[in-house]
């Protein structure tokens, strides 16, 4: 082998082995990370969000899809950072991971009637 055929041989190992690399601590996590999300329904109408309590496990990637019948009403989990409005007549969808432990209060943010502050639910994350 000549010494330029090395240098290829060398600059193609470094490229395509850098690039391997890249692709399995860089790309592929982030690909796997994408994994379908669990879709809950959650129904929000005066004074109450259907269901009332929501159930998954710590890590696992969650939509949550949002329906109002009646009203504008808001969808808050404040422990994730997740907040949305659910407008009558569409359905609102909002992503997230669920990447701690415990029992978080939901609850709507839009005031909506002398009940408002009745409008909570709980996301339980279980551990296993």
């Amino acid at each position: 082998m000549n010494k330029i055929s090395w240098w290829y041989a060398a600059a193609a190992t470094a490229f395509y082995g850098g690039s391997a690399a890249f692709y399995l601590n860089f790309v592929m996590p982030a690909w796997a990370a994408e994994a379908p999300a669990q879709r809950i329904e959650v129904v929000a109408k005066k004074f109450e969000f259907g269901p009332k309590e929501i159930r998954v496990k710590k890590g696992q990637r969650i939509t949550i899809v949002l329906t109002s019948p009646d009203f504008m009403h808001g969808f808050s989990v404040p422990d994730f950072n997740v907040r949305a409005d659910g407008i009558p007549g569409k359905t609102i969808e909002v992503t997230f991971v669920a990447d701690k432990g415990g029992k978080f209060v939901f609850l709507c943010d839009n005031f909506c009637g002398e009940d408002h502050d009745k409008m909570t639910g709980f996301l339980i994350v279980t551990e296993s």
